[in-house]
């Protein structure tokens, strides 16, 4: 009984200590917020959110790529939001080549989004990079429809 004791308190412990580091920072929240905020516009012509999201923080000039599942005759918008200290994002989204897909685009300064229809169902990649500002906390979601 007293090694099972332990063993519990072990588990306990190891829990406490790794949960903490499991958590988002506040730039990191923060950021998902613009992100969501951004997203919620799209839901209102009924694009529905991803479960999941990509978040970290960029410095400028710097991008995260991120691969995406999409699916022949959905529409998607991917969105990303940055905190205060960015002062301009961007999304760009490539086929399973590397080359660029046509997109529409949208961008105000820790926004960016940019939306397309595939014609084509397979592994895309997704590009969200700050070009101007100082380091920042970046979120990433997108929408289908």
């Amino acid at each position: 009984m007293r090694a099972c004791s332990r063993f519990l308190l072990t588990i306990l412990c190891t829990l406490a200590l790794c949960l903490p580091a499991l958590a988002e920072t506040d730039q990191e929240v923060a950021a998902r917020q613009v992100a969501l905020e951004l997203a919620g516009a799209f839901a209102n012509d009924g694009f529905k959110l991803r479960d999941g999201h990509w978040v970290g923080t960029l410095a400028p000039n710097e991008g995260a790529t991120v691969a995406v599942n999409l699916y022949a005759g959905n529409e998607y918008w991917f969105s990303a939001g940055a905190t205060e200290k960015a002062k301009k994002l961007a999304i760009d989204v490539f086929d399973e080549t590397g080359a660029p897909v046509t997109t529409e685009k949208f961008n105000s300064g820790t926004k960016a989004a940019a939306g397309l229809s595939v014609t084509n169902s397979g592994e895309y990649f997704v590009r969200v990079r700050l070009d101007e500002g100082e380091p920042a906390g970046v979120c990433f979601v997108y929408s289908y429809k």
